[in-house]
């Protein structure tokens, strides 16, 4: 959903505002009530986490902007580390001495649904790429897959 097309709304227990949804809701472990905090755009929340009771001890404290504003800013850095992790996990880099040259040799995994794969390549200390092949998903890097790569000639590895 585009972000601009929701309307703003400041609700007790529903705030949508500057690209993000907070929702208090009912925590269904116990007597206790959560708020959910959701990216436009995605279907899943980025946090959940308690919510505080009102004065009366049953209902939830009802959403302000302070809170919004405090909600906003821990899911953004929930979801900006996940976004780090997601891409550590996902592009590898090593750099290894080889012919008396310094080569970085970095691998891109791509996460295709039916066939993913990745993508093998290195460049020099200018950045100029020198060579670059697909490989399995599952290859392993490291300064000794690395250099074996270089020295074999830049060959697809098996």
């Amino acid at each position: 959903m585009d972000a601009e097309a929701l309307e703003t709304v400041h609700e007790d227990r529903l705030w949508i505002d500057n690209g993000w949804t907070s929702k208090v809701i009912k925590n269904p472990d116990d007597d206790g009530w959560a708020v959910a905090m959701t990216h436009h755009g995605e279907s899943e929340p980025v946090l959940v986490g308690p919510w505080t009771m009102g004065r009366d001890k049953k209902n939830p404290k009802p959403l302000d902007v302070n809170a919004f504003n405090t909600l906003v800013k821990t899911a953004s850095e929930v979801r900006r580390r996940a976004e780090q992790h997601q891409h550590a996990m996902l592009h590898k880099s090593v750099t290894v001495n080889a012919g008396g040259e310094t080569i970085t040799v970095e691998l891109d995994i791509v996460l295709d649904e039916y066939e993913p794969y990745a993508v093998l390549s290195a460049k020099d200390v200018f950045g100029e790429q020198l060579a670059s092949v697909k490989v399995r998903p599952d290859f392993r890097l490291n300064a000794a897959s690395a250099g074996a790569w270089i020295e074999g000639g830049y060959r697809s590895p098996r």
